[in-house]
């Protein structure tokens, strides 16, 4: 029985991430500096670590095999203060620095690394929507806040590399799942009938579904894939395609268009609500020729799914 380590198993795709894992074979550990909760399913341990004080439970880093490092503040849960804009950067790269330390300084069998990354990576979509050219793996970092972080992100963990270990890096798009996320705000709205466009609604969101980007989190640990993928679904969709479409879903007929205005966004979100209104169209055409495949290829799909029950 193989052992995966998990940093940030308690997030949102961590903790679907989890079961599945489980339901293939393998033994977990969940890295955790809070209390270790109990569990009733002798595969699933929990081990002590501390970022910010630079600690890691060594005999779990010994009796691992993979690690996938999932690790670092909700970049969408706060305003971006500066105090926040730098916990946002340091959970990430900190804790990228800590696990090489230890597979430096630990004796261990670990074999490779599936590290998570951003589509923030990229900057906004250069041109027309017609004409847009879907940002792929080898792109250059943006300038701004989110792609800088991508970019020390990344590079935090790369030194894994030369310890041997495999390392395949994932840039998760926006994930839409039932347990929170995205997905939970653009449903809030609809609670009272109000299907809520941002901005002017044309604004590209590149998505993937929770259970595809976990199924691509372990094609990643069990297929041999080292480098960058974009965690992506294969047809990015319009902001408002993607509310209306839910909208549908939710209330049938029974809802009404409303557009969010930019300039009220920005009152409320602060520099946060670039992001919300930036367009990434990100291209998933690396990972669909490493043979993956997606269950939820279409926005359609996705949410079908995700309103007709929880994940």
């Amino acid at each position: 029985m193989q052992t995966v380590i998990i940093t940030g198993g308690t997030g949102l795709i961590g903790t679907a991430l989890t079961p599945m894992l489980l339901n293939k074979g393998y033994k977990v550990i969940i890295l955790t500096r809070g209390t270790a909760p109990a569990s009733t399913n002798p595969q699933l341990s929990y081990a002590q670590w501390n970022v910010n004080a630079g600690t890691i439970d060594a005999n779990a880093v010994a009796g691992a095999d993979y690690i996938i490092h999932l690790a670092g503040a909700g970049v969408a849960e706060k305003r971006w203060s500066d105090a926040r804009k730098k916990e946002i950067l340091n959970s990430r790269t900190q804790s990228g620095t800590l696990l090489v330390k230890a597979l430096t300084e630990i004796p261990n069998q670990v074999q490779g690394v599936i590290s998570s990354s951003a589509i923030g990576w990229y900057g906004a979509d250069d041109g027309a929507i017609s004409t847009i050219k879907p940002f792929t793996e080898t792109e250059p970092a943006a300038t701004d806040f989110l792609g800088d972080t991508c970019q020390q992100w990344e590079e935090s963990i790369e030194p894994v590399t030369k310890l041997g270990k495999r390392l395949a890096i994932i840039r998760t798009g926006i994930v839409l799942s039932n347990a929170g996320g995205a997905l939970a705000e653009f449903k809030k709205p609809l609670q009272f009938g109000t299907a809520a466009i941002l901005g002017g609604g044309t604004q590209v969101i590149s998505w993937i579904h929770i259970e595809d980007i976990c199924r691509m989190y372990l094609y990643a640990l069990e297929n041999n894939l080292q480098g960058i993928y974009n965690g992506v679904a294969p047809a990015p969709v319009s902001n408002k395609l993607l509310t209306l479409c839910l909208a549908k879903a939710m209330r049938g007929n029974y809802y009404i268009p409303l557009h969010v205005p930019a300039f009220a966004l920005k009152l409320v979100l602060g520099e946060m609500s670039v992001e919300v209104l930036k367009s990434a169209t990100v291209s998933a055409t690396k990972i669909k020729q490493a043979g993956f495949q997606f269950l939820y290829p279409s926005i359609e799909a996705a949410v079908t799914n995700l309103t007709a029950k929880i994940i």
